[in-house]
């Protein structure tokens, strides 16, 4: 720190503080217009300059590093004519010799360039007005770019560059005009622009804009702070209301996204409230059509309570069972869960987690005493020096966590990528493991035994803080790098460069995604990831930790609030005394004791004829689990399918009773995102016909005889924090309040004083000492042979989510993206004669289906790839349900197929 003097005030100012830093840290207004924090400050518009004493000339404030002892001044009449000066010119550049066009301009009342005319009084210009020319580029289906309207501040290309770090968007010349090169004409489609609308967000005219924006104008409408509801970045934006219906959204400042959205929580995230598909009544299947017909609400409430009460009565609560939702509140799933546990009398209940991130939750209770991430996201990607990157696409499944990590590259953060595919990060690695699917628990072992024998292990750190680490010694010492090679398929050479460029840095994070976790071994495969960070002692530090990128925006709370067959809320056991009569007493009555099921073992079940009965609670199985024929069999054989839905999902074709619940736009309420961090959602439209989900639940537990009083979701939050002592620092009053400061609490937050727990595992892990795990590699359940000799793994694709529930009622997400396809390897297209853009057939021992090939060098020789969202080709026809030995997670990235073109596979089984 160091002192400066401006408008004589002493002014402490932070060593590489620029003088318009040093203003805004004192409060001194200088007016702006190119510049933008963090994205552009190449002090173009000249309206941000300020006198310094010995300094000839005026000098920009953005772009000005202060220094000890500089004497500023930030007003003066010569000041205040040069601004007025640079703004003439600036609007003469923009076409206008008035305001008169403004009026009718998309960005009127929001334009930063009018209101940089208003505050310095500037109204015509005396300049030759001299609009840039050129075509107007509006076929990317969201965004807009008039060049007529362009200043040349250069923001959206500081923000593609360097907040967005896409590299899309750039400027170029004309004469001495610079001019800006948009990826929005009509060959967008070649670009490889995201359609994130970061450029339109940082543009301070109209020049480029969201085509909503055209809907509204600044002063008719309302904004409401929420928090996305797709990934579980959790990034914070506001939903833009006009006249009842939200009509756009406006990124905030949030601690996971810095002002930063993908274009699915910009443009994918409010369409589906108010679509027309909407589920607004609800359904009950007619005994004598066989057909789902509309009902009234008691209608359908009494018959789920009668039904359930009978089947518990005659079967024993074992006979149900109960699917959280992970994308809805954390106050919903509490009580779904409560009303299982205290009405269904069940322990059968459960979340997606258990097809996702299961394996993290039971692996790294195992090894460090906690299942979740341990640092935050803006820790990793600005302190980390290395990032070992295992099984994760980020830039697709969690897109601003992806624009960061591109930023943190090109500050200098090293990444090791191992994935299967060339993903997009790959190409901006150091290395780039293409292993193997399924071979992950291999690759770990390995890096553990090249930490070791090069002496890149922390001693005192497994001397202190952990238990077992020569039994784990042993069991590496077998997984040389030419053994690890032969599994993995790759080069010895690069394993032992990952090994030494992860040991020697300082701060190194280990990120991870469903990569590592759908496997029938994913358990052992987190497991063996921690052992990696545990030998180097990369635990409870900035930089460092293992970070499992929860899928869905609140898969972390599902599990959290106790959607877990072993579960309470905060992963308080079933099994561990005193935990059950701790909630019987908080709630009650008696509670069941029994071992409840995994979701995906519930099926089996069902077929079985032990599980009769079965509440859905926003979640769609005939779409998102594997072997889809095995799902279908399973629903059909119940007595008792509830679905509570927005709308009439594959899921809920089978069902008994739909509800019609609602979505996040609609209600209050918290989300936890990948950090562990709870922020809140908060109402912004009614969608009449639709009932609060909390209220659902509590209607149907006092029809079945539970005096459950009805609840606001604040006060079902103050519930939980009385019965989970990791949130009993949490609630909604706190979460609003100055002190929070709209950041959210990350989980451990013991009481009403706790700041919450951004680091985990800080000087002692929570089980104590941390864990090693000795689990030896082993092949995945299925793999090629002569009948079906190509190997499947699946994901996401940026555009949309899961079971496109959300994001397929978006016209312009379906027309960047809306059909299946298959990647396959360029050699092996070629030894089946196929040829990109073909369609093809592809099938397992469990189905069938169609799609289209994408032929390329993204896979191995020998390996296809296929998004699971799309239900033209729904991969999970084929996928298959073998499950992990510890959590009963799918299998999912690994299974057997055969690839045919589509007429040769039609005239074969024809002739068969």
């Amino acid at each position: 720190m160091f002192d400066i003097t401006m408008d004589g005030r002493t002014i402490a100012v932070e060593e590489g503080a620029t003088l318009l830093d040093a203003a805004r840290s004192a409060g001194i207004h200088i007016p702006t217009l190119c510049y933008l924090k963090n994205v552009s400050n190449i002090g173009s518009c000249r309206l941000c300059v300020v006198e310094v004493e010995g300094v000839s000339g005026l000098v920009s404030s953005c772009n000005t590093l202060a220094h000890p002892g500089m004497v500023v001044k930030t007003r003066s009449e010569a000041i205040d004519r040069a601004r007025r000066t640079a703004l003439q010119l600036i609007i003469a550049e923009h076409g206008l010799n008035s305001t008169q066009y403004c009026f009718s301009c998309t960005k009127n009342g929001s334009c930063e360039l009018q209101d940089r005319c208003r505050e310095l009084g500037v109204e015509t210009s005396p300049f030759k007005i001299t609009p840039a020319s050129g075509e107007i580029l509006d076929s990317n289906p969201f965004l807009t770019f008039n060049p007529s309207l362009c200043i040349r501040c250069q923001r959206c290309v500081g923000a593609c560059n360097n907040a967005a770090g896409n590299h899309t968007l750039v400027s170029g010349k004309a004469g001495l005009r610079t001019t800006i090169l948009a990826p929005f004409g009509r060959d967008w489609k070649s670009t490889n622009c995201e359609s994130c609308g970061s450029c339109a967000a940082a543009c301070p005219t109209g020049a480029i804009t969201m085509k909503r924006r055209r809907a509204y104008r600044s002063w008719e409408i309302k904004k409401v702070r929420t928090t996305c509801p797709h990934c579980a970045t959790g990034c914070q934006y506001d939903l833009i209301v006009k006249d009842g219906r939200i009509v756009d959204t406006e990124a905030a400042d949030g601690p996971t996204n810095h002002g930063l959205l993908c274009v699915k929580g910009r443009s994918a995230s409010f369409d589906f409230v108010q679509s027309d598909r909407r589920l607004k009544t609800p359904l009950i299947r007619s005994s004598v059509t066989g057909e789902l017909e509309p009902a009234s609400w008691d209608e359908a409430l009494d018959l789920v309570a009668r039904k359930f009460t009978e089947l518990r009565d005659k079967f024993g609560g074992e006979s149900l069972a109960a699917f959280a939702c992970a994308r809805s509140a954390n106050e919903d799933i509490y009580m779904l869960q409560k009303m299982a546990r205290t009405v269904f009398k069940t322990n059968n209940v459960d979340n997606c987690a258990r097809v996702c991130h299961g394996p993290s939750v039971a692996g790294l209770q195992r090894t460090l005493g906690s299942g979740a991430m341990t640092n935050p996201i803006s820790d990793i990607c600005e302190n980390a020096e290395v990032v070992v990157l295992v099984g994760s696409n980020p830039e697709e499944a969690h897109p601003v966590i992806g624009m960061q990590l591109r930023a943190a590259i090109r500050r200098g953060l090293k990444l090791i990528v191992v994935d299967p595919r060339d993903i997009g990060l790959a190409q901006s690695a150091q290395i780039h493991l293409k292993l193997r699917p399924g071979t992950n628990v291999a690759f770990a072992n390995g890096i553990v035994r090249q930490l070791i024998h090069d002496g890149l292990i922390d001693q005192e750190f497994i001397r202190t803080r952990t238990e077992g680490f020569e039994d784990l010694k042993a069991m590496v010492e077998a997984y040389t790098p030419e053994r690890v090679a032969e599994i993995c398929r790759i080069d010895s050479r690069d394993l032992i460069a990952a090994a030494r460029m992860y040991g020697e840095a300082k701060r190194a994070a280990i990120v991870y995604c469903l990569g590592v976790t759908e496997h029938s071994s994913g358990t052992e495969g987190v497991m063996a990831l921690s052992n990696m960070a545990m030998v180097t002692g990369k635990y409870g530090r900035p930089g460092c930790g293992i970070n499992p990128l929860r899928g869905q925006n609140n898969v972390q709370g599902a599990c959290d609030m106790g959607a877990s067959p072993g579960d309470m809320t905060g992963y308080q056991k079933i099994a561990q005394p005193g935990i059950v009569e701790k909630f019987e007493k908080a709630w009650g009555t008696e509670l069941p004791r029994f071992k409840g099921l995994y979701a995906t073992d519930c099926f089996p079940k069902m077929i079985e004829g032990a599980v009769k009965g079965l509440f859905i609670f926003g979640e769609d199985p005939v779409r998102t689990d594997p072997d889809t024929h095995h799902v279908i069999k399973a629903l059909k054989n119940l007595d008792f399918l509830v679905v509570d839905d927005l709308f009439l999902t594959e899921t809920a074709k089978y069902a008994d009773v739909v509800l019609p619940g609602r979505s996040y736009a609609e209600k209050e309420g918290t989300f936890s995102n990948t950090e562990r961090r709870v922020q809140r959602i908060r109402r912004a439209v009614t969608i009449e016909g639709t009932r609060a989900d909390t209220d659902i639940f509590i209607d149907i537990m006092n029809r079945m005889g539970y005096p459950q009083p009805r609840l606001t979701p604040a006060e079902i939050m103050d519930e939980i924090a009385s019965v989970t002592p990791s949130f009993a620092g949490i609630s909604h009053a706190r979460l609003d309040s100055p002190e929070v400061k709209g950041e959210g609490l990350q989980w451990p937050c013991t009481g009403k004083d706790h700041p919450g727990t951004p680091i985990l595992h800080v000087g002692k892990f929570t089980r104590g000492l941390g864990r090693y795990s000795t689990a030896a590699y082993r092949e995945s359940s299925e793999l090629p042979d002569a009948d079906y000799p190509l190997m499947l793994t699946t994901g996401r694709v940026l555009y949309h989510y899961n079971a496109c529930a959300m994001t397929d009622k978006t016209e312009g997400i379906n027309e960047i993206s809306g059909h299946s396809f298959i990647e396959i390897n360029t050699k092996d297209a070629a030894n089946l004669g196929i040829e990109n853009g073909d369609r093809v057939v592809v099938s397992s021992r469990r189905g069938r289906i169609e799609s289209v090939a994408h032929v390329s060098g993204k896979t191995n020789a020998g390996e296809t790839w296929m998004p699971f969202h799309f239900q033209d080709g729904n991969c999970n026809w084929l996928t298959k349900a073998a499950l992990d030995n510890i959590c009963s997670t799918p299998e999912y990235k690994v299974c057997a197929v055969k690839v045919e073109k589509a007429g040769a596979a039609s005239a074969a089984a024809l002739s068969a």
